[in-house]
């Protein structure tokens, strides 16, 4: 396979259309410099775990870190996640300030971070050989991983070692995983089962990625392994937990997605009725994705309508009346956000309000105040972020594919073309996700003609057929 890399991107420019900066107001940096641990004299010392972390290999804000026991009866889960609301003094500086953040955003040149690096990736992070506050979950389980009892803590806590996804799944691979992750795979499978048998909706698209290559940058696509799918279920067995408490507790701030509509699942059975892919009429939307060939073009297809079926995704603040909606449709459970306090804002606050249930004291008063004005908040930062990632890969891909114009490519059309709506292509070489002209075939594998790569507007559009004209390399 060719691999294209483009240099001189200036992702410059979308942190200006974005009024987005790294610097932080002076009062928040110089908090975030001699920030103190608020809550040490309540801590458990539990740096007898040895927890690892699982994390990208570039990433130095971490926020978890696990040890995970197979026992005669189940499984005991530690999940220490940074306790971040220790450190920042609630209605100072830097608490204001990253209520206006929201969240940490990222592009391909480097992360605007939510909080400043000496304390997201220095004082506050778990990194390995460093004792650190944390929230420590501990999550007892049945042989079929379902938990039993749950509940968090404060205690002081030291990481061992750093993994990355593919370390991680090599060792897997090699029967060399540390002890403190042996069970994982294990564990990790009987959460995937649980999952559908819950009425989970997993989408597994190609996920585009800007990768550092040199002095350049670099599209590819960032290979799903199952290590990703395992850690990310610890994580969604913490938010499931935390909202639970919080349900019976009728207080606290969950992550929503109601149900898909009727109509979406007809047209997604549609769309694999055209496809020839058997659904039988009993099988859950879930459980039909669960099975589909991850490199199928008709997989591609199928998952990119899917994507209809998780819209409305939303936060709910509570406090004395449970609301109506709880439930989270893509997870199947009520779920919240509790597993990155470093680089999303509510989960300080969800972890708070779980810490102090399973401690029998009262909600702090700066959290229930807060709570009311964090799904706004939420909302428009993760609408941004969206907005700032696909900027990137847009950008990256108008560079690459600039003073390629008649060009021919290889690629599955995605969407077929509908009312004013054109089609939409995915070519692997570039990963490029793009509008296409002309109509193409949904479903199909076909050749189109690069039309336009316009680096100003980060926007690429193909078309179909493909005239005369050099194909790609």
């Amino acid at each position: 396979m060719t691999r294209i890399s483009a240099r001189g991107i200036d992702f410059g420019a979308i942190r200006a259309d974005f009024s987005l900066t790294a610097d932080f107001p002076a009062g928040a940096l110089a908090e975030a410099e001699a920030a103190t641990d608020r809550c040490a004299e309540t801590r458990t010392d539990r740096t007898d775990l040895a927890l690892v972390t699982i994390d990208p290999p570039t990433s130095m804000d971490l926020d978890q870190a696990l040890h995970l026991e197979r026992t005669p009866t189940g499984f005991v889960l530690h999940y220490a996640i940074a306790d971040v609301a220790a450190v920042v003094v609630p209605g100072g500086h830097l608490d204001r300030e990253t209520r206006r953040r929201g969240q940490t955003f990222y592009l391909p040149d480097g992360s605007l971070p939510l909080h400043p690096r000496i304390l997201s990736e220095g004082t506050a992070s778990l990194l390995p050989g460093q004792t650190r506050p944390a929230a420590l979950w501990r999550i007892d389980l049945d042989e079929r991983a379902e938990p039993v009892t749950f509940e968090v803590t404060r205690a002081l806590v030291r990481s061992v070692a750093r993994f990355d996804y593919a370390g991680v799944q090599a060792d897997s691979e090699s029967g060399s995983l540390h002890p403190s992750i042996a069970a994982l795979p294990e564990f990790g499978k009987l959460r995937l089962a649980s999952a559908l048998e819950r009425g989970a909706i997993e989408l597994k698209l190609p996920e585009q990625e800007v990768a550092s290559d040199g002095d350049g940058f670099r599209l590819e696509l960032h290979p799903r392994t199952e290590a990703d799918d395992w850690n990310a279920e610890v994580s969604l067995l913490t938010g499931m937990c935390a909202a639970r408490l919080m349900i019976d507790a009728r207080v606290g701030l969950l992550r929503t997605l109601p149900p898909p509509a009727e109509s979406a699942i007809r047209t997604l059975r549609g769309t694999a009725r055209a496809l020839g892919i058997d659904w039988p009429a009993s099988m859950p939307v879930g459980a039909l994705l669960a099975r589909l060939t991850p490199s199928s073009p008709s997989t591609l297809v199928v998952m990119s309508e899917a994507t209809s079926l998780l819209r409305g995704a939303d936060y709910a603040a509570f406090d004395g009346t449970v609301p109506e909606l709880v439930d989270h449709a893509g997870i199947g459970a009520p779920y919240a956000h509790v597993t990155a306090p470093l680089r999303r804002l509510s989960d300080r606050f969800s972890t708070e309000v779980c810490l102090a249930i399973c401690a029998g004291t009262e909600v702090p008063q700066w959290v229930r105040d807060a709570l009311p004005t964090l799904p706004e908040v939420m909302r428009g930062s993760d609408s941004l972020a969206n907005k700032v990632d696909r900027a990137g890969v847009d950008l990256t891909e108008a560079t690459l594919l600039a003073g390629r114009e008649g060009e021919h490519f290889e690629a599955v059309v995605l969407r077929g073309a509908e009312g004013k709506r054109d089609a939409e292509v995915f070519a692997a070489q570039p990963a490029v996700i793009a509008k296409c002209a002309g109509g193409p075939p949904e479903g199909e594998t076909v050749t189109v003609r690069l039309e336009r790569a316009d680096v100003a507007a980060r926007t690429v559009t193909f078309g179909y057929p493909a005239t005369a004209g050099p194909s790609a390399s």
